[in-house]
């Protein structure tokens, strides 16, 4: 009877070994697969400073060591600026980061997010009065509600045509074209540290960062295969480098944008075509306000279109 017990008591206790083990190495793959938020170090060359930008894993990185993932760099808006270090956590409050991190979303890509530099924009109201409470969190369980977009009172109206706009300054001042070394240093660190796939890396921005994508594709055509500013137009001044590479665009901007002039979208985009660029969708998204992005980058249809893209042969970033 004791050796019956005690066999009883062995066979129990080598069961519960056995399902111990195979919980570790159950919580040892979820822990493999499970996207992943890296901060890494850079020195800026505008000014020397120490400074960190994000870049997101994806779910299953880890998993597929063979694989080639493709790279999303995103450029965020005016009020996210800041130092790089504590303050980067602003630039989760919009784009396809908040998506894939705070949102949990399976984006199939890695996500690339630098801070910009404050420069002289550290009174603007929406900057200086910005609280680290306006930082979403990614919660252990579930996800946050989202907030609700912008309200407004503006009409839905037509847009004006403009036909002059040789007086529109190019750009926004001290905006992401001060950063152009220091993006295409990350990017080149980026895809000698991970397993990118360098025929697919995309570009994207909203508002000050729209208009960062433009200028980035103006200077740099044969980097991206795609490139998708968000509520910030583009200069014709900059079109000839993106026609001539054929770089595929789509834009959008918001039809009763209060900070955006959505008449100064149509110059460009005209420019385009009549330079013969073949590869361009322009969404006007008349309901929404300025931060159209929102519906954008929650939705489906950006990602999917961006995935569809990709270069013959890829030069190195240099």
């Amino acid at each position: 009877m004791k050796k019956q017990i005690w066999a009883l008591v062995s066979l129990l206790a080598i069961t519960v070994m056995l399902l111990a083990a195979c919980v570790r190495n159950d919580t040892a793959v979820q822990a493999n697969s499970a996207a992943q938020l890296l901060r890494l170090d850079y020195v800026s060359s505008i000014d020397n400073s120490n400074r960190q930008y994000f870049v997101y894993l994806p779910v299953g990185y880890q998993q597929n060591s063979d694989k080639k993932w493709p790279v999303m760099l995103f450029l965020h808006g005016n009020g996210e600026r800041g130092n790089g270090l504590d303050e980067l956590d602003y630039t989760l409050i919009h784009g396809p980061l908040y998506e894939a991190w705070v949102q949990k979303r399976d984006l199939p890509f890695i996500i690339v997010v630098p801070q910009l530099q404050m420069f002289n924009m550290g009174q603007v109201s929406y900057i200086a009065n910005r609280s680290r409470a306006d930082i979403p969190k990614r919660l252990t369980d579930g996800i946050p509600p989202r907030p609700d977009m912008f309200a407004s009172i503006r009409p839905i109206a037509p847009a004006e045509p403009v036909s002059d706009m040789s007086a529109v300054p190019p750009l926004l001042p001290d905006g992401w074209e001060h950063a152009e070394q220091d993006l295409l240093a990350i990017l080149q660190n980026v895809q000698a540290s991970y397993n990118t796939d360098g025929s697919r890396l995309y570009l994207t921005g909203i508002s000050y960062g729209g208009f960062g994508s433009w200028f980035m594709a103006s200077k740099h055509p044969e980097l991206f295969a795609a490139v998708a500013p968000v509520v910030g137009w583009g200069h014709p001044d900059l079109m000839p480098p993106i026609a001539q590479a054929q770089t595929p665009l789509w834009v959008f901007a918001a039809g009763r944008d209060s900070a955006v002039n959505k008449n100064y979208f149509y110059p460009g985009i005209e420019t385009l075509r009549q330079l013969g660029h073949s590869e361009v969708r322009f969404s006007m998204l008349e309901q929404a306000e300025h931060d159209a992005w929102r519906q954008v980058y929650a939705g489906e249809d950006l990602y999917n279109w961006l995935q569809q893209q990709q270069l013959p042969v890829r030069p190195a970033v240099n």
